[in-house]
């Protein structure tokens, strides 16, 4: 007969927060390959994120454009004042793409099958944001090019051509954010769809993006000369053709805080009672 030997269990180390943050970029990067992956392959979410936004820059540009006179430094016509609305509209809608995707996969079970992986589980969701603003970025530099194309120029140096696409590029990640609470707080395709319609579309018309404010009836332009859209197109309006910057720069920048303050925790709370 052997006696028994006893095995002692050395414990585990806690990784340490600086390996921890590497896993959680590294899930991340993997999660936004995932979603970028899904979105090469399925030609409906190329059809709806890039032919769309080109459509309005055609369509805007040569049905309306000869109706709308404004007047834009430099002395450009409807295309040059257009654009940057096109851009920013083109940011804004991105969203829905956020809202769906992650209600499809909270109803189809993939955001539970994703967090029982050995995985930081908020690569999850800052995965499927970042992987939507590169997409939201990659369809903006498109809707450039065509706008170029139809005689659209920038008249303020290249520089603040950079920045006023990153500015577009910070304004479609907080309506993603919104997006990604709504998306997961409600969790119907359907219904999101429908939800984002009703609050998107008037924030993005009722705004200076196509037309100029003061062509609208006094009691609409009360609105649209206090929400962020318009704050935002007129910052990147005057970046890109000149014109005043710093009024409307600060209530972007205040707007953006604002809405990253607020549905941060927002959505992330939202994703962690998903199930």
């Amino acid at each position: 007969m052997t006696a028994a030997t006893a095995t002692t269990v050395e414990p585990v180390a806690d990784p340490g927060l600086a390996v921890r943050v590497r896993w959680g970029i590294s899930d991340t990067l993997a999660i936004t390959r995932r979603n970028l992956l899904v979105w090469m392959r399925v030609p409906a979410y190329i059809v709806f994120t890039v032919v769309q936004p080109v459509i309005f820059v055609l369509m805007f540009r040569y049905v309306f454009g000869g109706a709308i006179h404004v007047n834009v430094p430099g002395g450009g016509g409807y295309v040059e004042f257009l654009l940057p609305g096109i851009i920013a509209q083109t940011a804004a809608f991105a969203c829905f793409g956020t809202a769906i995707a992650l209600a499809q996969e909270l109803t189809k079970g993939v955001i539970d099958r994703l967090r029982s992986m050995p995985m930081a589980r908020s690569a999850v969701l800052t995965g499927r944001l970042l992987a939507d603003t590169g997409r939201m970025l990659v369809t903006v530099l498109i809707v450039i090019a065509v706008g170029v194309a139809v005689s659209f120029r920038f008249h303020n140096g290249a520089g603040n051509a950079v920045l006023m696409v990153v500015l577009a590029t910070v304004f479609g990640l907080a309506m993603a954010l919104i997006a990604a609470f709504t998306g997961l707080a409600i969790g119907d395709e359907e219904a999101v769809q429908a939800f984002g319609l009703i609050w998107l579309f008037p924030l993005t018309f009722l705004s200076s993006a196509f037309v100029p404010i003061q062509s609208m009836p006094g009691w609409l332009q009360a609105f649209a000369n206090n929400q962020p859209v318009t704050f935002v197109v007129n910052t990147m309006r005057a970046l890109a053709l000149g014109g005043p910057i710093e009024a409307d720069l600060w209530k972007s920048i205040a707007w953006l805080a604002g809405i990253f303050v607020v549905f941060v925790p927002l959505a992330v709370r939202a994703y962690k009672r998903a199930s």
